[in-house]
């Protein structure tokens, strides 16, 4: 009897409980009603060549680095090793900036006031027992868990839908909170905020690359791939767009916080008692459950580039027990807590704006490194036009070209609208954000200098002629396995 292929249900919600991201709904919902316009636009212009080029790389070059190894075929070590820095280092932001939340909703939770800016060292010792327990979690192969994983997921959707269901009661009963005139509907370029939100749009359409693993489970991957990226995207935009719905019932869309937007609309909404208790509860149960389920994922690259000269040596240290990448593991929470401590900084920005500084840096970095993916993949195509292909981009000639910058010239434009100041205004908001980046940009290359010493020579990305003799070993290896 034959194995049994995965249903298209099983394959469009394993995508949804890895790419959806239920703290990136209140930025989202801060564009105002212009992120319909934003979301349509980015699903045909972003997510549909971002993910059918995905689709053919992840099933053509089945690799344990992933983006890190394609990256390293089409563009050589320098490149890897900058992808590898990049995609490690959004890990520890991003646990920062989930640590930074922590304690404002206990507080909100549990009804005690607490003055968090005179009692900053209390504010610091729970964001790091947030960044230590996930830590610790890091070295438990649980975290891999497909439990873990799916669990957490129908939590965040479960927030989500219910935060969106409470709007529309909230909305029926008071009115609309956010102008819904025709016109804020429209994009707003002179919007430099809005335009800033927009890398999250993109941020959540960030790693559509799974469904590349499940291909030699499907029925017809060739057909199913493509009808996952685009249905799968589709349904994410709608699972924001529904708790954004939510958040503009109780709180106009300028006004709307970043760091808190999703908790306190829910409080307006229904006020402090049990339902918003249970739905903060399943919010902070869902931090546990992003971190903990992408840290194997975020660790073993780091380890594996480690292994390939392109992290530091300490990155690829495994646990000899459990298999796991501990010293990945260890250096994120380091790196997590030092991070933290800039809240010791006395900083206005810094204490009112915290969450997003760190979270924009996270999703900055993390855009970063699928910026060297497209031309890694159009010179992949040139050098390698025999590969074998389970799925191929359906584009060519001069399409082909400009499916790949268009998507490229996104991922660019919104890290650059992310970090730099759009207008006189944004200046001193932005100035510690722009620091910041600088000063891991250059950690980075010093990583990528001091690994390369590692290595006996730089690998310069496939040749003809090398990805001729990789193929042909391939084929030798398949024919002697059947």
């Amino acid at each position: 009897m034959g194995k049994k292929s995965l249903s298209f249900f099983t394959i469009i919600s394993t995508v949804i409980c890895v790419v959806f991201v239920c703290e990136a709904a209140a930025p989202a919902a801060a564009i105002g009603n212009q992120q319909f316009f934003w979301w349509i636009f980015l699903i045909i212009t972003f997510l549909v060549p971002y993910g059918l080029a995905v689709a053919e790389l992840g099933t053509a070059y089945e690799s344990e680095g992933g983006i890190i190894d394609w990256i390293r075929d089409g563009l050589g070590d320098k490149w890897a090793a900058r992808a590898a820095y990049y995609y490690w280092v959004n890990y520890p932001f991003w646990i920062a900036s989930l640590a930074t939340l922590f304690p404002f909703i206990m507080t909100m939770i549990s009804g005690y006031t607490i003055d968090f800016e005179a009692n900053i060292w209390v504010t610091l010792a729970i964001e790091l027992a947030f960044t230590w327990i996930v830590t610790f979690m890091a070295f438990s192969p649980v975290a891999d868990s497909e439990w873990v994983l799916n669990g957490g997921a129908i939590i965040k959707v479960a927030v989500a839908v219910l935060v969106g269901c409470i709007g529309i009661w909230y909305a029926s009963k008071n009115g609309f909170a956010t102008d819904m005139s025709p016109a804020t509907f429209l994009p707003d370029l002179s919007a430099g905020n809005a335009l800033g939100y927009l890398s999250i749009i993109i941020f959540n359409f960030m790693g559509f690359e799974v469904i590349c693993t499940m291909a030699n489970d499907m029925a017809d991957p060739k057909h199913e791939i493509p009808r996952a990226v685009i249905l799968g995207g589709i349904a994410i935009a709608v699972i924001y767009l529904f708790a954004s719905f939510g958040i503009g019932a109780a709180i106009p869309a300028d006004e709307i916080d970043p760091d808190f937007g999703m908790v306190v609309a829910l409080e307006n909404m229904v006020g402090n008692g049990f339902l918003f208790k249970l739905v903060a509860v399943m919010f902070l149960v869902t931090m546990f459950a992003n971190m903990a389920s992408w840290s194997f994922g975020v660790n073993s690259v780091a380890a594996y580039a480690a292994q390939t000269g392109n992290m530091p040596k300490a990155f690829g240290k495994m646990n000899p027990k459990t298999g796991m990448p501990d010293g990945a593991a260890i250096i994120n929470g380091v790196v997590t807590s030092l991070i933290l401590c800039i809240q010791l900084i006395p900083n206005d920005f810094i204490a009112n704006n915290i969450f997003w500084m760190l979270f924009g840096l996270s999703v900055v970095f993390l855009l970063l490194t699928y910026i060297p993916m497209f031309p890694a993949f159009m010179h992949l195509r040139k050098v390698d036009p025999d590969r074998k292909r389970i799925y191929e981009f359906p584009f060519k000639g001069a399409m082909f070209k400009i499916a790949l910058i268009v998507p490229m010239i996104e991922l660019i434009a919104a890290v650059i609208a992310t970090v730099i100041p759009l207008s006189a205004e944004e200046m001193g908001d932005k100035i510690p954000m722009i620091i910041g980046l600088i000063v891991f940009l250059i950690i980075g290359e010093v990583f990528r200098i001091v690994s390369a010493k590692g290595r006996a020579e730089e690998y310069k990305g496939l040749t003809p002629e090398l990805a001729a003799q990789r193929n042909a070993e391939e084929a030798a290896a398949e024919a002697a396995e059947a």
